[in-house]
């Protein structure tokens, strides 16, 4: 996949992802929509779910892909330390990345999007692949859009 093909079509999945949470306020729902959207159409993402902040932990929330950690803490592995520092991380690989919390041995590179709202982080968007350098800033960028797409849906809370 070329980054301009790439670029497209998080344009397409951003306007598909839009379409899918304008007027819902079912936000587990759409958060789970959200999520296969992303699974199904990009054949490297080996995980992709939204971990929620609630009560001082990011709690699983819909995801696609194999069982997951239930609870991370601020700071403690690619999730939380996202969700701590309120930006993106890729990360190459993620056996060199001090304190990654292996739910699955097959995730070998991973990128954590915050999703920001009223100026604070309430969740991310967590993608695993299995392959090496997976993800690049088309990924960082269109998953950001995504992430911007779906903030408002925690303006009840989750």
């Amino acid at each position: 996949m070329t980054a301009m093909n790439k670029d497209q079509l998080y344009q397409q999945l951003a306007a598909q992802a839009k379409s899918l949470v304008d007027g819902v306020d079912n936000v587990v729902g759409a958060l789970g929509n959200i999520a296969a959207l992303l699974k199904e159409e990009l054949p490297y993402y080996f995980w992709v779910g939204f971990y929620v902040v609630k009560d001082g932990r990011l709690q699983l929330g819909p995801f696609q892909g194999l069982v997951a950690c239930y609870s991370i803490e601020k700071g403690r592995g690619v999730c939380g330390t996202a969700w701590d520092k309120a930006q993106t991380l890729v990360v190459p690989d993620v056996h060199q990345f001090p304190g990654h919390i292996a739910c699955s041995s097959r995730s070998n590179s991973e990128i954590v999007v915050p999703v920001i709202h009223g100026g604070e982080v309430v969740a991310v968007i967590d993608v695993d692949s299995e392959d090496f350098g997976a993800f690049d800033e088309e990924d960082k960028r269109g998953l950001e859009e995504i992430a911007r797409i779906v903030a408002p849906l925690f303006a009840a809370g989750y």
